[in-house]
């Protein structure tokens, strides 16, 4: 059976993001993007991490520029707007595709573990979220507009 500890990506900064080192922890995996509407989520997601990260939560922000080209910057560019723009200091992987033959293969994971509505696997737009419990499964799929405070509950559920 097939983990998200089973995947590794690659960090923004470029060097090795094995999810292997959050073996055990809850993963809040989340397509973002820079320019799009639902960009200030970064806020929320960054409350969640500085609130719940002790207690094993990892928010894990993965840029994508495949919706309506609103991650066009490079990886130090996502890095500053990040930064500077909502205080982000989760990890986040190196720009990657989430849909299509070049989708990552832990997004391809993600979306054969769990559907979206209607039952369609596709990720239909940034900031679409999975969480993943401490045994490497998926737990949930979040749409791009539930706000993260929102899964508040299911984190600490999560969490135990």
């Amino acid at each position: 059976m097939t983990l998200a500890t089973d995947f590794e990506l690659t960090a923004l900064d470029g060097t090795p993001l094995p999810l292997s080192a959050y073996a055990g922890k809850v993963l809040l995996v989340v397509n973002t993007a820079s320019r799009c509407g639902f960009t200030p989520q970064y806020a929320g997601l960054e409350r969640l991490w500085r609130q719940y990260a002790a207690q094993g939560l990892v928010v894990l922000g993965c840029p994508c520029d495949q919706f309506g080209h609103q991650e066009p910057g490079d990886a130090a560019a996502i890095q500053a707007f990040c930064s500077l723009d909502y205080g982000v200091s989760f990890p986040m992987s190196a720009k990657l595709q989430v849909n299509g033959a070049g989708a990552h293969p832990l997004w391809r994971w993600l979306q054969r573990e769990k559907r979206g509505a209607l039952g369609i696997a596709a990720i239909k737009w940034n900031f679409s979220k999975f969480l993943v419990g401490r045994d490497g499964r998926v737990i949930a799929r979040y749409a791009p507009t539930a706000r993260p405070e929102s899964l508040e509950g299911d984190i600490r559920a999560a969490l135990g």
